[in-house]
């Protein structure tokens, strides 16, 4: 039952965020605010992730290639596939999930239980779609910039440590990342990429806004919003990869 409690009350939720959001110009600067919060202070994590994902997916491809059979360029090959199809959209995602989602969960539940949300319900705003919305438009706008960068900084990352351990020469790895590429690929992951920017805001925002307490509460509201965003990428992942590649 509480689960079917907080799905209902995380829909009712919903419909407040996106109901008489704000209009103006205080709407789009609190976007632009946002978009710096959330994506461009994530971009030195996700090119540091993806750089080593990029770099190991590539030794790790390069030292199985047993047999003598398989070409060279396979290893440029599988590293392009798994950051397009898995690394760049769902670990990427993971990873926003605890960055982006304790420091959402932990700035509204300090809002709430320091009576500013109060505050502004008194002054007649809407403050779930005031503090919230510009948050999720802002992490589905960005977050597809966030992916694009992680694929090429994972490729460039796998083409880097190609060379340095000379497990394949460069020529053969750019083949690999050029052969056989399906630009679908690149569309469902983004429809990925933007599924979990709104899970990414709107879960961590639904446990801030209801936490009740002092701050040992806001800290156990943000760690389940971490925990269960996380849970909900994957699960996302595998209703979206049932759909998408079927």
């Amino acid at each position: 039952m509480n689960l079917f409690e907080n799905v209902g009350k995380f829909s009712r939720f919903l419909v407040l965020v996106v109901s008489k959001p704000p209009k103006g110009k205080d709407f789009f600067k609190q976007i632009v605010q946002e978009i710096y919060k959330l994506g461009v202070n994530s971009v030195g994590i996700v090119v540091i992730i993806s750089v080593f994902m990029g770099a190991v997916i590539s030794l790790q491809t390069a030292y199985n290639l047993v047999n003598p059979l398989l070409p060279d360029y396979l290893v440029g090959y599988t590293t392009r596939e798994s950051m397009i199809l898995e690394f760049s959209s769902t670990i990427v995602g993971l990873i926003l999930a605890g960055k982006v989602g304790s420091n959402i969960a932990s700035e509204i539940g300090s809002m709430r239980v320091t009576e500013q949300i109060d505050a502004l319900e008194i002054m007649g705003v809407n403050s779930a779609s005031y503090l919230i919305f510009p948050k999720i438009i802002a992490a589905v706008f960005i977050n597809p910039f966030l992916y694009v960068l992680s694929v090429f900084v994972g490729i460039m990352g796998g083409l880097l440590a190609s060379y340095m351990a000379d497990t394949v020469s460069i020529t053969d790895f750019l083949y690999g990342v050029q052969f056989g590429l399906i630009p679908y690929y690149i569309t469902y992951s983004l429809i990925k990429t933007l599924v979990f920017a709104f899970i990414i805001t709107s879960v961590p925002s639904y446990y801030g806004y209801f936490v009740s307490g002092g701050a040992l509460e806001v800290g156990k509201a943000s760690t389940k919003a971490v925990v269960n965003s996380s849970i909900l990428i994957l699960l996302a992942n595998l209703i979206l990869t049932q759909i998408l590649l079927k």
